[in-house]
């Protein structure tokens, strides 16, 4: 348990290190991803690039 929880922590580090980079390419900005505020704060759920990026590393490790 204890695995799972260092290792979505390390992800959620990984992602918001590159999430600029990504958003330069155009990930961030595709049909499907949610951007809304609420509250004065703004919401952002990136629905269509976390099955394009899984689906892209899931490629990657098929090929390695």
């Amino acid at each position: 348990m204890i695995r799972w929880i260092i290792v979505v922590f390390l992800a959620l580090m990984l992602i918001s290190w590159f999430s600029p980079a990504l958003q330069k390419l155009g990930f961030g900005k595709l049909p499907g991803d949610l951007r809304f505020k609420l509250f004065g704060r703004e919401i952002f759920i990136p629905l269509t690039t976390t099955i394009v990026l899984s689906m892209l590393a899931a490629l990657v490790s098929k090929l390695l």
